[in-house]
Order: structure tokens, then C-alpha cells, then sequence
């Protein structure tokens, strides 16, 4: 590095922090996901797409189709990728390892839960893992939190902060 220097000088104001807009979900199954994402949260199909820019073509290789499902202010990007080249960006597996959703008190909590447990015990959905939520578990600093998947195996913290927002 010739002839730079690092600066101890902060770069400045950040600009206005930004809001998430979505969550983009790969799936292998887009009805699959689809109904069990409006049967879990409650989602509204928006919209959907089966063609594609440029930049998403080259950012999702093999993208099929896009359906947009909201809740609320919370949207899911739902889209399926062809099976033609697992070695693309990601592959063709469903991704992220998790997203962590606040709720409002712990008995929210417990009703998420039970929601899942009755949706998986309906039958309707087919499971990519055999993963169980996990128990309401309460951490040292009184966070209460526990962990569900949906039918791609992709896993979402819910969460209730007692007293705000940390």
C-alpha cells in the first residue's frame, strides 16, 4: 500500500439508516412455501413474476418465478430457481440462517409456537427437515426467544425483548 495512508478520521455522517423492505426466500417448491407462509404469518399474495431484469438474472441464476406475500408491513420475496446449476450463487438451496422477529409479549410467543405445531401437525405441508420449534427459553438478561422453521428448513428466531427495543 505505497503511498496511502489510513485515516483516524471517522468518514461521516452515515446516511439515514435504512428499513428492511424484504426477505428474500429461495425455495425448490413456490406453492409449498407460498401457502405456508399465508397459513404461519397470515400473508397476502401481492404479486408475482416469471420474467426477470438483467441484474436478477445475474444475481439469481435460473430464477423461475418471484411472489411477493406480506403481512403487515413484513414482506417475503418467494422464488423458485430451475434446477439446472447448483453451483450458481447459493446454489438452488433454500438460504439464510436466520431472521429474528419480535413479538409483543411472551404469550405471543407461546401462540406462535402452538401455530406452527398445529400447521405441521395438519399435514398439508411438506417439511424439508424433521426440525421441531424449540422450547420458549428465557437467556440471562430476561430475552425470551424460541426458534421455528419453515418448510424449506429455514429457521426464524421469535423473540420478545421485555421493556423495548434492544
Amino acid at each position: 500500500m505505497t503511498g496511502s495512508t489510513l485515516s483516524t478520521t471517522p468518514p461521516g455522517v452515515a446516511p439515514p439508516a435504512p428499513r428492511t423492505h424484504h426477505l428474500g426466500i429461495q425455495t425448490r417448491d413456490l406453492e409449498n412455501c407460498a401457502a405456508w407462509y399465508r397459513d404461519y404469518f397470515g400473508c397476502e399474495e401481492k404479486w408475482s413474476l416469471d420474467r426477470f431484469s438483467d441484474l436478477t438474472t445475474s444475481r439469481l441464476p435460473g430464477i423461475t418465478r418471484l411472489t411477493e406475500v406480506m403481512v403487515g408491513d413484513l414482506r417475503f420475496h418467494l422464488f423458485e430457481r430451475d434446477d439446472a446449476d447448483d453451483t450458481a450463487p447459493g446454489g438452488n438451496k433454500s438460504q439464510f440462517q436466520h431472521v429474528c422477529l419480535a413479538v409483543e409479549s411472551p404469550e405471543d410467543l407461546t401462540a406462535w409456537r402452538d401455530r406452527w405445531l398445529e400447521l405441521h401437525g395438519s399435514g398439508r405441508y411438506h417439511f424439508a427437515t424433521d426440525e421441531l420449534p424449540t422450547d420458549v427459553v428465557e437467556d440471562s438478561d430476561g430475552v425470551l426467544s424460541c426458534y421455528v422453521v419453515d418448510v424449506n428448513g429455514l429457521e426464524f428466531e421469535l423473540t420478545h425483548v421485555p421493556g423495548g427495543d434492544r
